[in-house]
Order: C-alpha cells, then sequence, then structure tokens
C-alpha cells in the first residue's frame, strides 16, 4: 500500500506552531505518512520543507494585504507547485484566511479529487460572517479551535469539529521562573516586565515604539523593575537590533523553553494581540494587552466588528479581564499607566488571575490533546481513496 501523503500549509509564526503539532500527531496515527507544505522553523523540523520563507505573507491589515497582492499570487503558485509534484490526498491550510482559501481555490482547480482541510476558522463571530460561505464553498472539513464556531457554518451544511485551542495544550509543567531570574541576576522579590511584541515584522514596527515609551516611563519610579523581552524567531532578525538601542537595559529570552519560564517568572506581562495571550493566562501572569494596525484598516475594521473584545480569554469571559489598548490607546504613557495599577498592587494582579483561570475553563482548557483530535480526522481522509469516496467522513 503507498504511504499517504498530506500536505500541511501555514502562513505564519502561530500556523507554524499548529502545523508542526499536527505533523508530530498525525506521524503517532500513521506513521509512513509523508508530509509536504508550507511552513516556517518549527514544521521545518518536523520535515517540511518549505519552498519560500513564510515572513513574506506575515501581512497584518486590509491596506498592506491588496499591496502585497502580487506576492501572495505568486505564492499560491509556489504552493500549488508542491501539491503537483507530491500529489497529496489532503491539504491542511492552517489559519491565515486570505491566503489559504486563495491556495485552496488554486489547489481545487488543480485537483477536484483533494481533500481540503482548513485548520482555524476565521472570526466570523466577531466580524465579517459572509466568510462562513465562502469557506463552505470551497473547503470540506473545518477544524475548529474555539467552541463557538460551529453554529455560523451549520446553515451552510458545512462539517465543523471542535478540535480545542492547541494554546490551552501549553506543557508548563517544565517552566522554572528561577531560571529566568537567575539568567537576568534578579533577585527573588525584584519585580519582572514582560514584554511580546509580535511575531510580525509589521508588529514589531508598530509596537516596539509604544512599549519602549511605556519602560521608560515605569522604570523611572521603579529601578528595580527588570524588563524581559520575549522574542520569536520570524522576527529576531529585525527586533534585537532595535531592542539593542532602547535606553532601558533589556533582557531578551529565544526559544520556546526560555519563554515559558519567562512567562512563569513575570510579575506583569505587556503582549501584543495574538495567541501569546491565552499562554500567558495558561502560566498565571496578569497581563495588559495593546495592538496597532494601520488607521485605514484599523477604520474599516471599526465598521464590521461586531464585540468589544479582541483577546479570547475576554471574549470567552464577556469581560475586559486584561485590558485591551488598541490603535490609539496603545500609546507609552496608557500602557504604562495600565502596567503600574498592576506592578503596585498584588491583589490586583491574584483577581486578574483568578479571573483569567476562570476564562480559560470556558474555553476547554483540560480537553483531550487539540492535534492529536485534529490529527485522528486528517487520518481518516488520508485512508480513503478521493474526496468524493462514500467512505470519507461526514
Amino acid at each position: 500500500m503507498t504511504a499517504p501523503v498530506v500536505m500541511l500549509v501555514a502562513a505564519e509564526a502561530s500556523g507554524d506552531v499548529l502545523g508542526a503539532g499536527l505533523a508530530r500527531a498525525l506521524r503517532q496515527i500513521l506513521p509512513d505518512v509523508r508530509l509536504v507544505g508550507v511552513g516556517g522553523p518549527k514544521m521545518a523540523v518536523e520535515g517540511i520543507d518549505s519552498p519560500f520563507d513564510i515572513n513574506e505573507l506575515s501581512i497584518v491589515g486590509l491596506v498592506e494585504g491588496l499591496l502585497a497582492y502580487p506576492k501572495v499570487k505568486a505564492r499560491v503558485k509556489d504552493v500549488v507547485a508542491v501539491a503537483k509534484r507530491a500529489r497529496p490526498k489532503v491539504a491542511v491550510l492552517i489559519d491565515s484566511f486570505g491566503f489559504t482559501i486563495r491556495v485552496a481555490q488554486a489547489l481545487r482547480a488543480a485537483d477536484p479529487d483533494i481533500v481540503l482541510i482548513k485548520y482555524v476558522g476565521p472570526q466570523v463571530w466577531a466580524s465579517r460572517p459572509k466568510r462562513a460561505k465562502a469557506l463552505a464553498q470551497v473547503f470540506d472539513h473545518l477544524l475548529a479551535i474555539l467552541p463557538f464556531d460551529a453554529p455560523f457554518y451549520e446553515p451552510y451544511g458545512f462539517p465543523v469539529d471542535f478540535v480545542g485551542n492547541p494554546s490551552l495544550a501549553t506543557d508548563f509543567s517544565g517552566a522554572d521562573p528561577r531560571r529566568t531570574r537567575e539568567a537576568i541576576g534578579a533577585a527573588p522579590e525584584d519585580p519582572i516586565l514582560l514584554l511580546l511584541p509580535g511575531s510580525r515584522p509589521g508588529e514589531i514596527a508598530r509596537m516596539l515604539p509604544p512599549f519602549e515609551e511605556a519602560v521608560k516611563i515605569l522604570k523611572t519610579d521603579r529601578p528595580k523593575l527588570h524588563i524581559v523581552v520575549a522574542v520569536a524567531d520570524t522576527i529576531a532578525e529585525v527586533a534585537k537590533p532595535q531592542l539593542a538601542g532602547w535606553s532601558n537595559r533589556v533582557h531578551i529570552v529565544e526559544g520556546e523553553a526560555a519563554k515559558r519560564d519567562a512567562m512563569k517568572a513575570a510579575t506583569v506581562a505587556l503582549a501584543c494581540s495574538g495567541t501569546v495571550t491565552t499562554e500567558l493566562a495558561l502560566a498565571g501572569a496578569p497581563m495588559v494587552v495593546g495592538y496597532r494596525m494601520g488607521r485605514l484598516t484599523h477604520a474599516i475594521l471599526k465598521r464590521l466588528i461586531r464585540t468589544p473584545f479582541v483577546v479570547l480569554f475576554n471574549i470567552a469571559g464577556q469581560a475586559f479581564i486584561a485590558p485591551e489598548l488598541i490603535q490609539d490607546d496603545c500609546t507609552g504613557p496608557k500602557l504604562a499607566e495600565a502596567l503600574a495599577a498592576r506592578l503596585d498592587d498584588p491583589i490586583l494582579r491574584a483577581s486578574q488571575v483568578e479571573a483569567q483561570n476562570a476564562a480559560l475553563e470556558a474555553m476547554g482548557r483540560g480537553e483531550p490533546d487539540p492535534a492529536a483530535k485534529a490529527a485522528a480526522i486528517v487520518a481518516r481522509y488520508a485512508e480513503v481513496s478521493s474526496r468524493s469516496d462514500p467512505a470519507k467522513p461526514a
């Protein structure tokens, strides 16, 4: 029997993490599976050689997306070229709605029998609900990471399985805050502010200036405050030279193990909105969340978004458990004010952590491994002959 071929496609750092976890889980079920596709360094470790650097596709914003369209179009062709050589039975396209739906359309045109699975749906419950119909018209199955996704797709007869949020399975059992304190020379009682400025070049460009201003303000009255910055490997070359020029010393940590140690050590964290906020909550770190995007993109999205919350555990808790300082509110002084309140008040920190934990429970913390659940569904598709086979999973 010929070994099944599965294509995994991720276009940004968070998708790279999901793709790597899915690859490992697939090999547990299908030891002889051949994996091809597109991804970053984590998927490369799992043997998936990408034909291009996915940092090219780390695009935030509607306007920026339009400007990058020629590049996106070229990269779609690159993905199709990989598929034509490898002839996968199944393609799992991870997150990144704008890019992956174009890839899905091109793959379907090249091979009508290929099974197309979307891993992580667009947040149609927050904005642009018509994307649910667009997804249902192209893909065969959706693997959802949020329990409230399914009702938005059911009217279109689109199979949806809630597999769980992989971020909720992040393992902090081996994390040790003492390693971080020893590495930066912090005494047990010294406060630590952990900065997580994002994983895309555009986020680094927009977030580091207000983050630096907030640090300057906080350090004025708190000379013993240690500043630690967790730098994602996707933007390390961009971020580290900028951080080296800050007037206040920062300690840079790289790699997942060091990042988890730092999350456990943090007195308070300042994070760019994204997957990392869930990880911080799992580590028990109170946080302030900031985000900036292009002005035109923000103006358009303000008219489209139907929820006042951005952070997932805030959505789950239907409250600003963690402060969200977005766009014009994401300034050094405002960030510093919210951070100072938490740095100086242990009761406030404790109450925020308690509320974060309650929201994590509502999101499904403690459920079976999401990657394993996702892999089981993908494996079933990989074991049937084609998408038209009546034996394929419903």
